[in-house]
């Protein structure tokens, strides 16, 4: 009996350390991206990124826990604007700041997560003016350590966040269109 578990044992610390370092071999590095394009001037466009206040009405994550604290510091728009958030399982808890911005065309937001873990991501919004409308392109990019290394084998999060990258476009697209002064 005893070396049967001992045989299970081993089979499962090997398959484990295949894991591990099946795991490795991916990429240092991660980049997700979308974009969109919107019936929208650039400037009506960026005020709904470069203002956190604003992004109540775009953000996929704001639905996803109505009792979340949200905290506003330092600048009201633009860099030095922070946003701190601390919600449920679904949003964890996290400080977004502006880090740099050239208006009406890139902001650029420094991403740190806390909670479910510890991560630091760069996102950054570009801004083209196509006609008489905007493509947006909304990107995140950071480390890849092991963890979310791990977490990539059973679960495609350029797939995840993606998703909820094209519902906040799709969301702020709506929000750019509607004319000015009507609710909706």
């Amino acid at each position: 009996m005893l070396n049967i578990l001992l045989y299970v044992f081993v089979i499962v610390l090997l398959l484990i350390l295949v894991l591990v370092i099946f795991a490795m071999t991916k990429p240092n590095e991660f980049s997700i991206r979308r974009s969109i394009s919107i019936r929208a001037p650039a400037a009506r466009v960026y005020g709904l990124i470069d203002d956190f206040r604003r992004w109540v009405v775009w953000s996929p994550w704001e639905e996803l826990d109505p009792a979340m604290t949200k905290t506003m510091a330092g600048a009201e728009a633009g860099p030095g604007a922070v946003y701190m958030w601390e919600g449920n399982k679904k949003v964890g808890a996290g400080r977004m700041e502006i880090v740099a911005a050239e208006p009406f065309s890139r902001i650029e937001i420094k991403l740190n997560f806390l909670k479910p873990f510890a991560a630091e991501n760069l996102t950054v919004f570009t801004l083209v003016p196509a006609g008489e409308g905007t493509n947006v392109t909304w990107q995140m990019a950071g480390v890849n350590n092991l963890m979310l290394k791990m977490m990539g084998i059973v679960m495609n999060m350029d797939k995840v966040i993606g998703r909820d990258f094209e519902k906040g476009l799709a969301a702020m697209k709506a929000e750019a269109e509607t004319p000015e002064g009507d609710p909706g």
